[in-house]
């Protein structure tokens, strides 16, 4: 069953200072007047903060609450209450978009194939997919057992909270199953593989500026 996550404003909170700089470079290719959109805005205080005034940029989110702080709080952006998935595509319609971010969504979600898919219909060809979420490695699970703080790392009592914890390989092969090729990784927050978010690039094929790779390809976004 959804629980709704409940904002009590549109202010900025603390991942903003890690997640901002690595979307707005991901995005910083693309032109003005560019379309994009952003799946799981919440408040819409991130969508406001990487959003550049030449782009027409539209935020998504299942969150009641959070819709109508963001639409108050950023009247320059369209803040619209929808879940992630095929029901955006009917919306939007398929190749509407030149570039989607999800900022710690795919995290909480109980069929994440169906924000990649949805996310690869809704791109142009040569259109490019951001996404973040919490980072989990070896080495970070090892400093969390011999630190004593798995639990409140993995914890089973946070309502609403994760449910997907992925690894560098596992969101690289979602990516993969829906298309998207040569994915570029950034760590984001704390020392290297102790991050506390991984944020990927990735491109739908087909367009006049896409990267000759495959999606086996990794690169940096550093």
């Amino acid at each position: 069953m959804y629980r709704e996550y409940l904002y009590e404003s549109g202010l900025r909170n603390g991942s903003h200072g890690r997640l901002c700089p690595a979307i707005g470079r991901g995005l910083s290719v693309l032109p003005e007047g560019a379309r994009v959109l952003d799946i799981g805005c919440g408040n819409g205080s991130l969508t406001a903060a990487w959003a550049k005034g030449g782009w027409d940029v539209t935020g998504v989110d299942l969150s009641e609450s959070g819709v109508a702080h963001a639409k108050a709080s950023y009247p320059n952006i369209a803040f619209h209450k929808m879940a992630a998935g095929p029901e955006l595509v009917e919306h939007f319609g398929e190749g509407s978009f030149d570039a989607i971010v999800s900022a710690e969504v795919v995290e909480h979600l109980y069929s994440p194939r169906d924000l990649t898919q949805s996310a690869f219909r809704l791109l142009k060809g040569g259109g490019i997919l951001i996404l973040t979420t919490p980072y989990n490695g070896y080495l970070k699970n090892v400093v969390l057992s011999v630190t004593g703080t798995m639990d409140r790392h993995w914890t089973a009592l946070w309502d609403g909270g994760h449910i997907k914890f992925w690894s560098w390989t596992t969101l690289r092969c979602l990516l993969a199953e829906a298309g998207f090729i040569t994915p570029e990784f950034h760590g984001a927050g704390r020392l290297p593989f102790l991050w506390k978010s991984m944020v990927v690039r990735a491109w739908k094929p087909g367009g006049p500026g896409e990267p000759m790779a495959t999606g086996q390809n990794v690169k940096s976004l550093n």
